[in-house]
């Protein structure tokens, strides 16, 4: 079996990031929402900065990726990881390369000093919640999450 090792995402990934994006989508069921173009996110990602990607590779092969960006809790005073993405390819599951990458995600947290690790669940999918569980994490019951986007976000914007 060859090594897994980890990679930052580069400039010249945009292509590669939209395909897991869209790939992920596409497991999700929600793949008619994705609208995002490879200049788009050659623009977030690499101009602005404002989220960062690192694949999973097994030889040369990106076969998992995740996207994330910073947060901040008030609470804890202190930034945080929000995982936006994770992905790993059909045919590398089972091999704990899912694992492996949050496993990397939670070092590059303890490394920057940041007070937690979160991310969103689908409430359908079971594999992955049942995954999530067996690594300690916790569901947070209490919350419910909201969201403003499209023509509602340009109309509060609005004088």
């Amino acid at each position: 079996m060859k090594e897994l090792t980890f990679r930052r995402a580069e400039e010249k990934d945009c292509e590669k990031i939209l395909y897991f994006i869209k790939e992920l989508a596409a497991y999700e069921k929600m793949s008619e929402l994705v609208v995002a173009t490879p200049q788009q996110l050659h623009e977030w990602l690499f101009e602005k900065k404002v989220a960062e990607v690192f694949f999973a590779c097994e030889g040369e092969k990106e076969v998992g990726f995740a996207l994330w960006f910073h947060n901040f809790s008030t609470f804890l005073g202190r930034a945080g990881i929000y995982l936006e993405d994770l992905y790993v390819l059909p045919e590398y599951r089972g091999k704990g390369y899912g694992k492996a990458l949050l496993k990397e995600l939670a070092r590059i947290a303890v490394e920057k000093g940041c007070g937690r690790l979160e991310w969103w669940c689908l409430n359908w999918n079971q594999p992955s919640i049942d995954f999530y569980l067996s690594l300690g994490a916790e569901p947070m019951k209490d919350w419910t999450v909201y969201r403003i986007s499209g023509e509602t976000l340009q109309e509060l914007a609005k004088d």
